[in-house]
């Protein structure tokens, strides 16, 4: 009975890894690292703000040469 032990054991982790994969749900391993993980995620948020907040005011340096330019052509 050695052998089918071991082949209901290796079924059995192998539809377990696929309900944690289908159902996304979170393993020991994933919530060790949550912190982490958590933490990147907020550095990533604070450069995006920063580039949004970038990005925004070079949109309205070039909105104002635009607006120069059209004033200057007539």
């Amino acid at each position: 009975m050695v052998g089918i032990d071991s082949y209901m054991n290796t079924y059995l982790d192998r539809r377990m890894k696929f309900l944690i994969q289908d159902w996304d749900l979170a393993t020991r391993q994933d919530l060790g690292t949550f912190e982490a993980r958590l933490k990147a995620v907020e550095e990533t948020t604070s450069e995006i703000d920063i580039f949004e907040a970038e990005a925004e005011d070079k949109l309205g340096a070039l909105e104002a040469r635009l607006k120069n330019l059209k004033e200057a052509k007539k």
